[in-house]
């Protein structure tokens, strides 16, 4: 209820003006504590030259975000443009052939980058889940899959088989762990789909063509195999209207968004600030709040930015790649919390949506959800960190359906059928207002660390209460009804598309 339901302009207008006045007064704060922690000893190792002419130096906490665009930057652009070429020349000579091809060059791109012992390595473990499938056991397919995953999250598994690798450089590790552990998640998508075929099983080179498929190597997103090997192995290649421009705003909005991380991060220093808690603890709740809240945000941005360049390249190569994730901005529901869709709509598949079912039943919703969050430990890396955020995330989940079960009894039922639209939107609102904290509190954890989730909650619930928790809950409440309107009016235009498909 309260879907489509209509607030009064002036009443969108001003939850808009709220939030925004809001995003400005603690984006000023946390400016201000950069510039003034610009030169502290403690911030010395995540803060290095940057703009001189503007007096500012640039946050290079992020290992990974640097790392992609100084020294492995050309790396990148050369392994990546070399494919595109490639798979153009292929799609215009050999289209039947072209996953042949992919595969190819992403076998030598592997080879070069990582060496010989890194392929065989890749290539035991290929072998080892397709003897599998040939079995056809479900059962058998998880057990194995999980084991070898186990082997790379580990230890002292991991280290014994990153130690076959020779070399060093800077994101060798970040290779290793990254095209492995994807390599796992498609073997095993490709063992559950060869079990669930009725006749015949999948060859081998099906997995080497789907595994090898460069742009999702090393970081991703992943595929399943069903949809990889239906798009791969059609020959007819034809574009969508305007898919060539589409493709190309994508790319120029990717540019934009690294250019514009660049600039936000010689101004605020959002993750090197929360690394020295003293200094922190200094800073006025609304400043905290916008900390916490930006480096999810952050987060989001460089999930996409990675994956929106990856998914950019299969759309050139005619493939219709897992969408990006979800804004953080955009969410209040656990359910649609995720940073990388590919590896949630593998989930959902393959645990989730197979034990959930419907996910209306109490009981195994919770079983489908522990299950999930465990095979989601597993990928992350067991540790504390990781354990904490897995409970208190699958507690959410839960904890979203008993509070939507509970509301749904006789009572509550009727009391909202007697509210508007409007007013029912409203309360539902206030509700989500909370959850969009939750959510903001429990995935700090593994973003920054656990010191910094419980000084932000301490602060925001117990320091602050009343008169910061009740402020940011009802600022954040305007910013919830604002992302219901974008869902109404999204909501009216695939409605006005269904109508227009059945008249045509």
């Amino acid at each position: 209820m309260g879907v489509k339901a209509m607030l009064p302009s002036y009443e969108l207008g001003f939850y808009a003006l709220v939030v925004t006045c809001a995003v400005l007064y603690s984006g000023s704060g946390i400016f201000e504590a950069s510039r003034d922690s610009m030169n502290r000893k403690a911030f010395r190792d995540g803060i290095k030259p940057g703009w001189h002419y503007f007096g500012r130096k640039m946050d290079v906490a992020d290992f990974e975000w640097v790392m992609w665009f100084t020294s492995f930057r050309n790396v990148i652009i050369f392994a990546l443009s070399g494919h595109v070429l490639f798979g153009k020349i292929c799609s215009m000579t050999v289209p039947q052939h072209r996953a042949v091809m992919y595969m190819i060059y992403g076998i030598l791109a592997v080879l070069g980058s990582m060496g010989l012992v890194y392929l065989m390595i890749i290539l035991s473990h290929c072998l080892v889940l397709y003897s599998v499938a040939l079995a056809k056991q479900k059962w058998l397919c998880y057990v194995t899959g999980l084991c070898c995953l186990a082997s790379f999250k580990m230890e002292p598994f991991g280290s014994w088989q990153s130690g076959f690798v020779t070399g060093a450089f800077d994101l060798q590790d970040v290779l290793f762990y990254g095209g492995c552990t994807f390599t796992i998640m498609r073997c095993m998508s490709f063992a559950l789909e060869s079990a669930e075929k009725e006749e015949g099983i999948y060859s081998i080179f099906d997995l080497l063509k789907y595994n090898f498929y460069l742009p999702f190597f090393f970081f991703g997103p992943v595929m399943t195999f069903d949809q990889f090997h239906a798009q791969v192995s059609t020959r007819e290649l034809r574009r969508k209207d305007d898919e060539m421009k589409n493709i190309r705003v994508n790319a120029l909005l990717h540019v934009g968004a690294i250019v514009a991380v660049d600039i936000f991060f010689h101004f605020f220093y959002i993750l090197t600030l929360p690394s020295d808690l003293k200094f922190v603890n200094r800073l006025s709740d609304w400043s905290l709040a916008g900390l916490a809240y930006s480096n999810l945000v952050y987060d989001w941005v460089k999930a996409a930015v990675m994956f929106g360049v990856t998914n950019t390249i299969a759309r050139l190569d005619h493939l219709d790649p897992p969408q990006p994730p979800k804004c953080i901005t955009m969410l209040y529901i656990f359910a649609e919390t995720h940073f990388d869709r590919g590896i949630n709509d593998w989930l959902c598949k393959y645990v989730y949506d197979h034990i959930g079912e419907n996910h209306d039943d109490v009981l195994k919703e919770l079983v489908a959800s522990v299950s999930t969050f465990a095979v989601t430990t597993l990928w992350l890396g067991p540790c504390e960190v990781v354990y904490i955020w897995s409970l208190v995330n699958c507690f959410g989940l839960n904890f979203e359906l008993w509070v939507q079960k509970f509301f749904q009894l006789g009572p509550f039922a009727k009391l909202e059928a007697k509210l508007s639209g409007a007013m029912s939107r409203r309360i539902r609102a206030a509700f989500g207002a909370v959850n969009f904290w939750a959510i903001v509190l429990y995935n700090i954890l593994a973003l920054n660390s656990l010191e910094f989730a419980l000084l932000v909650t301490k602060r925001l619930l117990v320091m602050g209460f009343p008169v910061s928790t009740l402020s940011i809950w009802f600022i954040t409440y305007c910013g919830v009804q604002l992302i219901k309107e974008r869902e109404r009016i999204l909501a009216i235009e695939e409605e006005e598309k269904g109508d227009k498909a059945k008249v045509e």
